[in-house]
């Protein structure tokens, strides 16, 4: 007899508890959706476009992160409680730390930049969607996040049977290093250098993106541990149909990360007065909702 539950709830009960060789299988049965399952991760991905639409506004019109998420809830109908995650909405700065989960409620004194990762839970579902947008005197801001939507237009386009789920990865962050390098944040190095000395890595330090289904990071992404150039990827599996992905490449300007990058040996390459200008608006992600197809793929964010 197994029993599968809350090890708190379940120890005094008798029969085998959460045996590891039944919890994988059962896992294996969510990783291809069914036809009714990705209906419902499409109407997810419906409700959070309307808020995305909603604090998109608010954000221009001067709002706090907090009367943005407001505004979020208000256009999805969904109470704080029931979405899918805690929604993050940083402002300027704040867009730069990736989990950012508080809401300042007095606006900035300068509106720069947006980012906001929401989503909604639908029949049990859930969508995550991540969109970025800059301030209206912020024209290297909006540039660099027009390059970055260009390159995550074309990894969502890999998405496809038989394609390995590291490979997309890989792919992100060449562009990426061909983005840093065209608008001269990083200078005197080619794109495979960029990429091989790990500047990138700094730049865009999360993986591409995870599974999607009943939880938002879904089951049984990871049968084989993540490679060495890809430790924070949560995906290692090959592309089957019925697979529901995320792609979220993202270009950050985290203090942290950056600044022994520019006191170190690479500073040379880095591109300091414009980091500088940039720092304040944080970062950029860019992030959609991708099924596998029998012959592709469906992007249940931008194919509505």
């Amino acid at each position: 007899l197994a029993v599968i539950g809350d090890p708190a709830l379940i120890w005094n009960i008798p029969g085998e508890k959460n045996p590891e060789a039944l919890l994988r299988d059962l896992d294996e049965t969510r990783v291809c959706k069914t036809p009714y399952e990705i209906e419902c991760l499409a109407q997810a991905n419906r409700l959070a476009l309307a808020g995305h639409a909603a604090a998109r506004e608010a954000f221009l019109i001067g709002e706090s992160e907090f009367g943005i998420n407001l505004a979020y809830q208000q256009a999805t109908g969904q109470r704080e409680a029931e979405a899918p995650y805690h929604s993050i909405i940083g402002l300027n700065e704040h867009a730069g730390t990736l989990h950012y989960q508080y809401y300042d409620t007095q606006p900035p004194g300068q509106t720069r930049s947006l980012l906001i990762d929401a989503g909604v839970r639908f029949r049990g579902y859930c969508s995550d969607i991540t969109r970025t947008t800059a301030g209206p005197e912020e024209s290297h801001f909006a540039a660099l996040i027009h390059g970055l939507d260009r390159l995550q237009v074309r990894l969502c386009d890999m998405v496809a049977p038989g394609v390995d789920y590291i490979d997309i990865h890989r792919k992100a962050h060449q562009g990426l290093a061909a983005l840093l390098s065209a608008t001269g944040l990083v200078t005197g190095l080619d794109d495979e250098g960029i990429v091989e000395k790990g500047i990138t890595r700094v730049f865009f330090p999360h993986g591409i993106g995870h599974f999607l289904g009943a939880q938002v990071h879904d089951v049984a992404g990871k049968p084989t541990p993540p490679p060495d150039d890809a430790p924070f990827l949560r995906l290692t599996r090959r592309l089957e149909p019925g697979m529901v992905v995320t792609i979220e490449p993202g270009l950050y300007f985290i203090p942290s990360l950056l600044d022994p990058l520019l006191e170190g040996e690479l500073g040379q390459y880095l591109n300091r007065e414009l980091i500088g200008r940039l720092r304040g608006c944080g970062g950029i992600r860019i992030e959609d909702n991708v099924v596998v197809t029998d012959a592709g793929s469906r992007n249940l964010t931008r194919g509505l």
